[in-house]
């Protein structure tokens, strides 16, 4: 069992509770269960190996789950989830995440109208059936629909972060049986934030032997093919992975061919063409004789090209900025030096304010935000002045013991339905960062929500807006909101956009960051992390920045905290 796959069965279990109508304190608790465990950095497997009783002191993790957790790796599956599903029909965990219908809407329908799947939701629109139901009208309705059509194109795809669990360890597993160049390709390599089949590229010499050693990976539960050069697979997780071997001397033409994006590799052929050049995943060729492709760099050489990173290609203009020599130079995890945005114990964070603060210096950052929530996200526990204040004291109190990082304070505050802040000005004004966000009434029209939020940010004390689109990748769409107007906003008033690395946010997606490069607005990339482990993030909210472009200098906190000072200024 990998601590991806324990994760998941947790993250079922709330889903079923959350339909049930149980307590929102014990779905959360399974949800933050599967959060510990999925960002663990050690197996499950060796800590149970360890100690049974290692897995209590985990944040969030009591002797009940732990107990649930062993049970898990000992047999395979969990008894509470098997007697949930056999309460609830597996349909309405996928009715229930699209957006707009959610755990109640999806129980109201199966009650009502007995549906219990997509499909039949979707015939319950199209003849009129579902608006017969109270709460339902033809706007919900079409939001529903809508919803259907981009869950059911996002068919197998995983977050990138699900990938990663499961594709790292398979790399590690086949680099031990000898090859001279191996590479993930793909959607993957270009790291979209989710990602169908993992395409594996390989050089090596020993084909045959590397190829019975793919397809006897531990973790294969299907083999679908299974030849010297081509393999595939469907491992436990449900996620397909193909295999190429390939002679050295077209090893860079297959990885730019495999990487893709579609779009890119046409551009790029094209561009061979009017060269009178052929360029496929074999190499570079010029009639009949090879003259490249053995490096990617050789591939893009062939069409007069510097070497163009794989998150820009889309055929989103990488290859006119290379002609014209204006490639960025992209933002890296080395040039971060700060997180934002994250949350203690004073909240519904699992770690302490001193513990986040030494986790953050031990990952070399100099300085640090303490941005924990407001009244208003109840479920949370939201601090009043009082609060803030008593944490403040401490802050005080620690910055005294570290002379090697600053704690800036913080608070993550809501905009109310009205546009109002969820903080007292007093308050407000002794906070060195305040960061605004949204945690409600996210069914408002496009216009009002606009709205709430532009007043917001030119409220003169607001300096970064948290998770701008408030979406959940696969779960929650983003609230309607007018983008391109917000950009303006936090333009004319100096706040900074966040790009949330939290691996089911990714926000700002990555067109939306490019959007906010191209008028001059800063990103700021924070984990907005829960949880130590959650710190490691940072490298998804990276690769969301460099597929919107994104330079160190575009990214605030790779600023030193005198100059990030400088910037957020009123």
């Amino acid at each position: 069992m990998e601590n991806i796959d324990i994760a998941k069965i947790f993250e079922e279990v709330a889903d079923l509770l959350e339909i049930q109508g149980a307590n929102p304190f014990r779905v959360r608790a399974y949800r933050n269960a599967a959060r510990t465990v999925e960002t663990l950095s050690v197996p499950v497997v060796s800590l149970l190996k360890k100690e049974a009783s290692a897995l209590e002191e985990l944040p969030g993790i009591g002797k009940d789950l732990a107990g649930k957790i062993q049970e898990i790796v000992e047999t395979g599956e969990l008894r509470m989830l098997k007697e949930l599903t056999a309460e609830i029909p597996e349909g309405l965990v996928e009715m229930m995440r699209i957006p707009n219908l959610g755990p109640k809407r999806a129980k109201q329908i199966y009650d009502e109208l007995k549906i219990e799947s997509l499909d039949g939701l979707e015939e319950a629109i199209r003849d009129g059936r579902l608006r017969e139901l109270r709460g339902f009208g033809e706007t919900l309705e079409a939001k529903i629909l809508q919803g259907i059509e981009e869950q059911k194109a996002r068919g197998g795809r995983v977050r990138l972060a699900e990938a990663d669990a499961y594709v790292r360890p398979f790399v590690e597993y086949l680099r031990e049986g000898g090859c001279r160049l191996i590479a993930v390709a793909g959607s993957y390599r270009r790291r979209r934030e989710t990602v169908g089949d993992v395409d594996i590229l390989v050089a090596t010499k020993k084909a045959k032997a590397f190829a019975d050693r793919f397809v006897h990976y531990p973790q294969v539960k299907q083999i679908l093919a299974h030849g010297e050069t081509k393999c595939s697979v469907v491992l436990r997780s449900g996620l397909q992975a193909d295999l190429r071997i390939v002679p050295e001397e077209s090893y860079g033409a297959a990885l730019h061919y495999f990487t893709g994006s579609k779009p890119h590799n046409i551009a790029i052929r094209t561009l061979g063409v009017k060269r009178k050049l052929k360029i496929n995943e074999y190499g570079v060729f010029r009639g009949s004789r090879r003259v490249g492709g053995r490096t990617e760099e050789e591939v893009f050489a062939a069409v007069g090209l510097p070497w163009i990173p794989p998150e820009l290609r889309e055929d989103r203009g990488e290859i006119e900025a290379a002609r014209a020599g204006r490639l960025p130079t992209l933002v890296e995890l080395k040039d971060i030096r700060a997180d934002l945005q994250m949350h203690t114990t004073y909240t519904d964070g699992k770690n302490t304010l001193a513990e986040m603060a030494e986790a953050c210096r031990a990952r070399g950052y100099e300085y640090v935000a303490i941005t924990d929530h407001t009244q208003a996200v109840r479920v949370a526990g939201g601090l009043t002045r009082e609060g803030f204040k008593k944490q403040f004291r401490e802050i005080a109190r620690l910055q005294e013991k570290l002379d090697d990082i600053v704690i800036l304070r913080s608070a993550e505050v809501d905009i109310l339905h009205d546009g109002r802040l969820d903080l007292d000005e007093a308050t407000l004004a002794e906070l060195d960062l305040v960061v605004v966000s949204v945690h409600s009434k996210f069914n408002m029209a496009k216009e009002q929500m606009t709205k709430r939020v532009v007043r917001a940010l030119r409220h003169p004390r607001v300096h970064l807006f948290a998770h701008p689109t408030g979406r959940i990748i696969g779960r929650r769409e983003p609230y309607p909101l007018d983008l391109e107007e917000v950009i303006r906003v936090v333009k004319e008033h100096n706040v900074l956009l966040e790009v949330n690395a939290q691996p089911d946010r990714l926000d700002l997606n990555d067109l939306a960051v490019k959007m906010a490069k191209d008028a001059g607005v800063k990103i700021v990339i924070n984990t907005d992390a829960h949880r130590i482990e959650e710190l490691d993030n940072t490298r998804y909210g990276v690769d969301q920045a460099r597929r919107g472009w994104c330079e160190a200098k575009d990214v605030a906190n790779t600023y030193p905290l005198k100059e990030f000072r400088k910037l957020i200024a009123k």
